[in-house]
């Protein structure tokens, strides 16, 4: 897990496989972020595309720890302030088993986690053995915009 900011995206274009990464970084500093509206928007065909939502954060326990076996998700926020909570997969309790066709595990909140209170032009990149828990809120429920970009890793 990375929890960084807007003017160091560069130092993450090199990660991964096929140049990846960088068409991720590109799409994030060259697009204008606010003038997205929601829905998948294709950087790469299923190597890399970006899911934008707009949601109502929710208390921290009724938000869900997830992870993803080939994909990594860059969760950066547009909008808004979320507290995203990250623990190693490993030290998790599955509640819904894998789904291979949407590539996701869910977890249980029994490990509190490290929360990373997001703001603007913040990010976290979640690697597959990265649980995270999108969509909590700092403090109290807020409105939030943010894209997703997800980077497979096979």
């Amino acid at each position: 897990m990375i929890f960084d900011e807007k003017k160091n995206l560069n130092f993450y274009r090199n990660l991964g496989i096929e140049g990846r990464y960088a068409k991720a970084v590109d799409f994030l500093l060259n697009t204008d972020l606010e003038a997205l509206e929601p829905g998948r928007h294709e950087i790469d065909g299923a190597d890399v595309y970006a899911n934008v939502v707009e949601y109502t954060t929710v208390p921290w326990e009724e938000a869900k720890f997830e992870a993803h076996e080939h994909y990594t998700d860059i969760q950066y926020v547009i909008k808004g302030t979320e507290a995203m909570t990250y623990a190693p997969v490993g030290e998790m309790t599955v509640t819904t088993p894998y789904n291979p066709d949407k590539d996701v595990v869910f977890f249980d909140n029994s490990n509190p986690g490290i929360k990373l209170p997001a703001k603007e032009d913040q990010y976290a990149i979640f690697f597959p053995w990265d649980a995270h828990k999108p969509k909590a809120a700092n403090g109290q429920p807020a409105p939030i915009k943010k894209v997703i970009v997800k980077i497979k890793e096979d």
